[in-house]
């Protein structure tokens, strides 16, 4: 996440943003300039001229070196370009300041918004913007053109003399020939698998995107990567059974392919294939969460099956998620101070957190959370309700008692008031670099259930937006879709459990809520109680933080940079003054096996190294601060208060937080929200339009969105499900 300290901004820009406007177009420039490098590389490698002309210039210039050796071609013509966009990313990111657009703007995108508009609403892909289409059949087009060409070429030097002399017959070579290029495509698609799920990755937010609405990705890259991995291994196996030579399955080389390891890389792709099948995912969760870590596996035996040489085609997005993955993990250890938990009728719970006033994220975002009380292992993905601009020094997620995690922990704080603590771990949070909700005349929310909660994070940052006079705020509509009327008590989380100065007066708001189930409010409505623990804080505890401090992006890029440095200077050493004097720059002679391991241990080595400098100095610098801020909170005692969303109490409620949420607030029982007439009523020539819930609900605004009946509903290409 982005840190920084707030500032005025100024009517006519300044010297120093004259600067990081500068800077920001040149690194972006760079990043584009050298990514479409990479894909002309691409585009270029199956072709003749790549291979006798670009391919030989570049391992002279590459290839020789007694440093680096036949490593260094793939090193820095695949490996270093990527690297250098990443790095690029977090310095564009780190001048890119949250901006919300003014209304003079917000005629400037309609060109934008209608690529964003859905195109496909039901389907295997989901919900999915013109813009995803096009840059999905695209990458699509890459992948073809690159396994025909390769076709193309290496059929016209199949001949039956040729295949003879390997003791194959001319399908036979041909069969051997197509199953090693659709390895290669297997290839190219695994070098963006790994970049969705780097959740603090610089090239997601740099382009817009973030890893939760980038999920959807991560899940077609592995359709692709198992189903063209699969067909490559059935292919080879195939051909050896026709051959009586299926001893070549167990074989390890050590100069070269590495059968044996490829199929145990096969396996462990296939088990995690296996529980991503949509009835396992939901009935075993667990059984999916664990089995993903066999990623390791995976990636291990594939770098060992092919050589390092070759997979660096494919490292980069792995590399980035190693930093990615290795920083959650430090961030993992620290014990977060837990504020309070105030516990709904409805088997919902607020947790509050110690947050660092630095600490700035965007709403819709996300954080995951462990509590080693429930499961030690288990980490779960949860909206922050909470708002950095009006809550400096807190943050707040809303959970749902659910599945068997969040049922537990809903039972252990709703039958005990004697809890002094709960020891809990976090990584993140994680989100959009910016939003730019104001660019909308109306802003329209649709959710079901606990979908409510992205939203109550958006709304409160544009209570705290309507402050500052420069911005005109949209109107708002949220619309609400509950089962019972004990739910209606979420809304108690639009406004901050603190008494801060809230009012939404400031704010042009129309909530309707729809009970489904239930003509009238349920007895026990007006009688629940909404209790409030807090808890004590132990010298352990901490604040919630970027575990990089104010300046996480040059950090980033700082470790990205410098560990990747620090692994070339080594792996250097090591094959000027070891390897070099076995293998002489030949590749035949010294065991690709061990030449690998060292690699991967020099990579890992490198990272956590950079990693744990980089963030012990920022914890030695911002930690004291943080420490003192956490021992210097007073803990209330527990405490209950009436639900205030009850039928006989809309009426009553005088003068309490709550009275002007009331007021905006319809109920309609019995029924389904009629969102086609809810949507169309809206007026404003920019309607933002978010939704999170059920599927048809999702499915049903994207098609209304997306039908023409109304230009002016933009529908918000944001989504909530990991």
């Amino acid at each position: 996440m982005e840190i920084s300290k707030s500032n005025n901004e100024c009517s006519s820009p300044s010297a120093g943003e004259e600067f990081k406007d500068m800077m920001k177009g040149v690194t972006k420039f760079l990043m584009m300039v050298i990514f479409l490098g990479t894909i002309i590389l691409w585009i270029m490698m199956p072709t003749v001229t790549y291979r006798n002309k670009w391919l030989p210039y570049m391992r002279i210039k590459f290839g020789a070196s007694t440093y680096f050796g036949a490593t260094g071609t793939t090193l820095f013509m695949y490996m270093f370009p990527m690297m250098a966009v990443a790095c690029l990313g977090c310095v564009y990111l780190h001048f890119n300041k949250r901006k919300s657009l003014h209304p003079i703007d917000r005629e400037r995108k309609g060109v934008w918004s209608a690529l964003r508009r859905p195109m496909l609403v039901k389907g295997p892909l989901g919900i999915v913007s013109v813009t995803e289409i096009m840059f999905l059949a695209m990458f699509v087009a890459l992948l073809l053109w690159i396994f025909i060409t390769y076709l193309r070429n290496n059929f016209a030097t199949i001949t039956p003399q040729s295949a003879a002399a390997h003791g194959q017959t001319l399908w036979q070579a041909k069969l051997d020939s197509a199953a090693l290029r659709i390895g290669l495509i297997g290839n190219i698609c695994l070098a963006f698998l790994f970049l969705p799920v780097a959740r603090g990755s610089s090239l997601l937010p740099a382009v817009g995107l973030t890893s939760e609405s980038s999920i959807k990705y991560h899940i077609w890259l592995g359709h692709m990567v198992m189903t063209i991995f699969t067909v490559h291994g059935l292919c080879y196996i195939i051909c050896w059974a026709s051959m009586h030579e299926l001893s070549q399955m167990i074989t390890w080389e050590t100069e070269d392919i590495s059968n044996l390891a490829g199929e145990i890389a096969l396996l462990a792709g296939l088990a995690m294939w296996a529980t991503t099948y949509p009835p396992i995912r939901r009935r075993f969760f667990e059984v999916f969460f664990y089995t993903h870590y066999l990623y390791i596996v995976f990636m291990l035996f594939f770098v060992l099956h092919v050589g390092i040489s070759f997979s660096f085609i494919a490292f980069p997005g792995f590399y980035i998620f190693m930093v990615d993955r290795f920083l959650r993990f430090l961030q993992s250890r620290d014990n977060i101070r837990l504020l309070s938990a105030r516990i709904l009728p409805s088997n919902t719970i607020e947790l509050t957190f110690s947050k660092n006033p630095r600490l700035v994220y965007s709403p819709t975002s996300i954080m995951f959370v462990n509590i080693p009380s429930v499961s030690k292992l288990q980490w779960h993905p949860f909206t922050i309700t909470s708002s950095s601009k009006l809550e400096p020094e807190k943050l707040s997620v809303v959970i749902k008692s659910e599945g068997k995690w969040s049922t537990k922990l809903y039972q252990t704080l709703s039958s005990s008031d004697q809890i002094d603590r709960l020891a809990v771990s976090v990584e993140g949070p994680y989100g959009p670099a910016s939003t730019d909700f104001l660019r909308h005349e109306a802003l329209v929310m649709v959710s079901g259930g606990s979908g409510i909660t992205p939203f109550i994070s958006v709304i409160r940052d544009l209570i705290a937006t309507s402050q500052n006079q420069k911005y005109k705020i949209p109107k708002i509509t949220l619309i609400c879709a509950f089962k019972n009327s004990s739910e209606i008590c979420m809304l108690d989380l639009v406004l901050p459990l603190s008494g801060l100065q809230t009012e939404l007066s400031d704010i042009n708001i129309k909530i309707e809520v729809f009970i489904t189930r239930e003509k009238e409010a349920g007895s026990d409505a007006t009688t629940e109680k909404i209790k409030t623990l807090w808890f004590k804080p132990s010298i352990s505890d901490q604040s919630i933080s970027s575990i990089l401090g104010p300046n996480s992006w040059l950090w980033l890029g700082a470790i990205l940079s410098s560990s990747f440095l620090i692994f070339m200077i080594i792996i250097g050493i090591i094959t000027r003054y070891y390897i070099y004097p076995i293998d002489h720059n030949t590749n035949k002679i010294y065991s690709w096996t061990s030449k690998t391991i060292i690699y991967i241990l020099v990579i890992s080595v490198s990272i956590m190294a950079t990693s744990s400098a980089a963030m012990l100095w920022n914890k030695r610098k911002y930690g004291n601060v943080e420490n003192k801020q956490v021992q210097n909170v007073d803990v209330p005692s527990s405490t209950s208060s009436p639900v205030s969303w009850g039928y006989n109490s809309l009426r009553e409620i005088e003068s309490s937080p709550q009275e002007s949420l009331v007021q905006c607030t319809n109920l309609h029982f019995g029924e389904r929200p009629n969102l086609k007439k809810l949507l169309l009523d809206v007026e404003g020539s920019s309607v933002g339009v978010l939704v999170c819930g059920p599927k048809k609900m999702r499915q049903e605004v994207a098609k209304l969105c997306s039908s023409g009946l109304a230009e002016n509903l933009h529908f918000e290409s944001i989504s909530f499900s990991w």
